[in-house]
């Protein structure tokens, strides 16, 4: 290769990489909705940057591309997650479902990271590529790999599961509250107020004030301030048999988070330290149900 071979390269080279850094913000929020974990979106964009690295082909829509590549990795890893294969999904009607034309975007509810969990890999991929940023369906068949009719099912299917009145598919209370803990501990501001209701509180007994807790927080700001990327130290508990947290120091419950929920929102935590509620505070090995 000759020298003015290998600097046009290199120039093209640098351009592209110029190029991803424009659309690395708008890929990461994509793929932080798809698989609602931060780091696991960076290191599913980090890899299309690999894949965009390693291409020698020709791209004419570089954001589409990216756009495309970036969904597949994040539904492989969705997949991943699944210890049961999806079912093929065959349409049973490829007419136009009018509920498709509206776009619920970020106002289908306040804990919608905690539904789409319940989503199967395709139509999260599918609800949050349409619903939450307005791609055609013809691209969401081809992140897919299925037919424009499938797309715009699963897509139909996503919303009906998402869109469910709360006393149909109210969030149980240990969804909420493990929600409510991880977002404290990845500093996730935004998610904790939405799951806070507008007069969220914390009190304190006094044991639990005399081992450093507040004793009242009024507020669902002020309540997600305190909260944000903290409880690195909690793990989820049953508290008297409920859904509920405590933090733990070589291996000892020292002060038991009492969550109290009202209609998939956190309306309290109390903080409780005396002898009588630690001794009766069981650890949760993760999710189980009431």
């Amino acid at each position: 290769m000759s020298e003015a071979d290998r600097r046009t390269e290199h120039e093209a080279a640098q351009r592209r990489a110029e190029e991803f850094e424009v659309e690395r913000a708008r890929l990461t929020g994509l793929a932080t909705r798809i698989l609602g974990d931060p780091g696991e979106a960076e290191d599913a964009v980090q890899q299309a940057w690999l894949r965009l690295h390693g291409t020698t082909t020709a791209i004419d829509n570089l954001p589409a591309w990216l756009t495309t590549v970036t969904s597949r990795l994040c539904l492989d890893r969705l997949r991943a997650r699944h210890s049961v294969p999806e079912a093929d999904l065959e349409p049973a009607e490829t007419a136009p479902d009018p509920a498709e034309d509206v776009v619920l975007a970020d106002t289908v509810g306040i804990a919608l990271q905690v539904v789409l969990d319940r989503l199967t890999p395709s139509e999260r991929v599918a609800f949050v590529l349409h619903d939450s940023f307005g791609f055609d369906f013809p691209t969401i068949a081809a992140v897919l790999g299925t037919s424009l009719a499938a797309a715009r099912k699963l897509a139909s299917r996503a919303r009906a599961k998402v869109t469910q009145p709360a006393s149909e598919d109210a969030l149980a209370d240990w969804e909420v509250v493990d929600a409510f803990l991880a977002a404290a501990r990845g500093g996730d501001f935004t998610r904790l107020v939405g799951l806070l209701a507008p007069d969220a509180v914390i009190v304190g007994d006094e044991a639990a004030v005399l081992a450093g807790t507040p004793r009242r927080i009024d507020g669902r700001d002020e309540v997600a301030t305190f909260f944000d990327g903290a409880a690195q130290s909690a793990f989820s508990a049953l508290v008297d048999g409920r859904p509920g947290a405590a933090w733990y120091l070589r291996g000892e419950a020292q002060v038991a988070f009492d969550f109290t929920v009202v209609d998939g929102q956190v309306a309290q935590i109390a903080f409780r330290a005396a002898p009588d509620v630690l001794a009766d505070v069981v650890r949760r090995d993760g999710p189980q149900t009431r």
